[in-house]
């Protein structure tokens, strides 16, 4: 009497089904999508006086590290790319050196607001965006991202590699 084994096949990952693929062969796109929102922040004037700006906040998983702000100014559109944590550190304490400084505040009409300070060789920039507003983003970002887990998103040996590839002559 020969006993044979039958090797048991498991559900595809993908579809559900039995499908034959290895599991190699399956996508297994697990970066989280990017995170983005649309506020509204009050430039600031030296004087005091506010002028809102439109913004989208974006936050891309596979640069854990970093938030994008974009401004629209007319036409014109004003990126600035930061620390994450400063935007998750500055909700609550003063946070940043260099170029980027954010802080909680109140604003004029006592509200609660979060100041954030761009510098660069052309100029500088205050602005003001709301607390809640800042804080929903940061939630929705750090729930794609853990803090703590940033480095398990990057290919350290992908980076390498671009980084000695020699450039096209």
């Amino acid at each position: 009497m020969r006993i044979e084994t039958v090797p048991t096949r498991k559900p595809c990952l993908c579809t559900g089904t039995i499908c034959g693929r290895r599991s190699m062969q399956h996508s297994r796109n697990t970066t989280p999508p990017i995170v983005s929102q649309a506020v509204t922040v009050d430039l600031v004037h030296p004087t005091g006086a506010t002028a809102p700006v439109a913004a989208q906040l974006q936050y891309d998983p596979r640069h854990p590290y970093a938030v994008t702000t974009v401004f629209m100014t007319g036409g014109n559109q004003v990126r600035w790319t930061f620390g994450r944590d400063l935007l998750r550190v500055g909700l609550y304490e003063p946070a940043g050196v260099g170029d980027v400084h954010v802080w909680p505040g109140l604003d004029s009409g006592g509200n609660a607001v979060v100041m954030i300070e761009l510098r660069s060789p052309d100029g500088e920039a205050h602005v003001q965006a709301r607390t809640a507003d800042l804080s929903a983003f940061v939630e929705r970002m750090t729930s794609a991202v853990v803090p703590g887990t940033e480095s398990e998103r990057i290919d350290v040996d992908a980076a390498i590699s671009a980084i000695l590839e020699p450039e096209d002559a």
